[in-house]
């Protein structure tokens, strides 16, 4: 077990960050006789994770729903971190291939309907990407119309 302090040099977060991580239940320390916080050193790794699945844009109540797949009590095993894995996986995945998508077309059309660029005219003529929803609709995964819209829908 290790003291709040030693977690926080660890994993370089502050008191007050692992407090509120342990508030919010994805952490949960034991109290020694004198009061104070003791921690699993498994918990490095579940702040760790907490840190860089937020540097990925993951919210918090995704962070949670994630770690309520481990055990508490108890050092998850490599085990526990694979099973928690695989549905983590498929959201990471998902992610990544949005931010090659912005990589490899952000000086291109994105189906955003700003139509500001001349290859808009090209990929999102008359803002057919429009139809699919809002937001920018190619980096969302949609692909651009292999036709051109009907001169009707042109016009909306």
């Amino acid at each position: 077990m290790i003291s709040i302090g030693q977690l926080a040099a660890r994993t370089g977060m502050t008191v007050s960050a692992i407090r509120f991580y342990e508030a919010e239940g994805l952490i949960h320390p034991e109290r020694n006789a004198g009061g104070q916080r003791r921690f699993l050193r498994s918990d490095i790794r579940r702040l760790s994770f907490v840190m860089i699945a937020k540097q990925f844009g993951f919210s918090l109540g995704e962070i949670k729903q994630t770690l309520a797949g481990l055990p508490q009590g108890r050092t998850p095993t490599k085990e526990d971190w694979a099973a928690i894995g695989q549905g983590f996986r498929a959201a990471l995945d998902a992610r990544i291939d949005t931010l090659e998508r912005l990589r490899d077309n952000l000086d291109g059309c994105i189906g955003c309907g700003c139509l500001s660029l001349p290859n808009c005219a090209l990929y999102n003529l008359g803002d057919a990407a429009a139809r699919a929803g809002s937001g920018p609709r190619y980096l969302m995964g949609d692909k651009p119309a292999t036709k051109a819209p009907d001169s009707r829908q042109q016009n909306l």
